[in-house]
């Protein structure tokens, strides 16, 4: 699904748009007007007019507007993307493509967290780790160990930077370089 081109997105969206109370009157016409103003190369003042002309229904002109970006290519149809989600912004999340684009991508991160990559304990636990890492680092910094009263102490201080990561075990060297000659 990631593979979609815009052109195979617009196939897949154009049922949603066409339908009833999708689009209002004026998002068209400045969906219309964008892509002829600041894309004349998309469309021409003429098919501007002919996809503006308020004789024909809404439905219609959308049609045709829609086909005609499709048969003009992936580019023109980006660009009626861009417009789409300036001037219509909460339909745009609605679209059917996008929606088969996010599950596609959550899927993709689900197969991550089932082989262990991705941790789905929540906020909570990540904060416990982080309270009871700040409270030993707390107690160690305002009580250091006496080296007479537990000697393995520091030992067991000493071995730690090599099961921790080395951001921190840089820190827990730092402290234990001043009585390294006690041990």
């Amino acid at each position: 699904m990631t593979d979609q081109t815009y052109c195979d997105r617009l196939v897949q969206d154009m049922p949603f748009l066409t339908g009833h109370g999708r689009l209002s009157e004026q998002q068209v016409d400045r969906i219309i007007l964008q892509l002829n103003r600041y894309y004349p190369q998309i469309l021409t003042n003429k098919e501007a007019e002919k996809f503006r002309n308020p004789k024909a229904s809404l439905r219609v002109r959308l049609c045709d507007l829609l086909s005609h970006l499709q048969r003009s290519g992936e580019r023109d149809c980006q660009e009626f993307y861009r417009a789409l989600y300036i001037h219509a912004q909460p339909l745009h999340s609605r679209l059917p493509s996008r929606h088969a684009l996010q599950n596609s991508d959550c899927t993709e991160l689900d197969s991550g967290s089932q082989s262990g990559e991705l941790s789905n304990r929540g906020p909570m636990s990540f904060l416990a780790g982080l309270g009871l890492a700040v409270g030993l680092a707390l107690l160690l910094y305002c009580y250091p160990p006496d080296p007479k009263g537990l000697p393995g102490t520091r030992r067991v201080l000493g071995f730690s930077p090599v099961i921790i990561d080395r951001h921190v075990s840089r820190y827990l060297l730092a402290f234990l370089a001043d009585d390294l000659g006690v041990l």
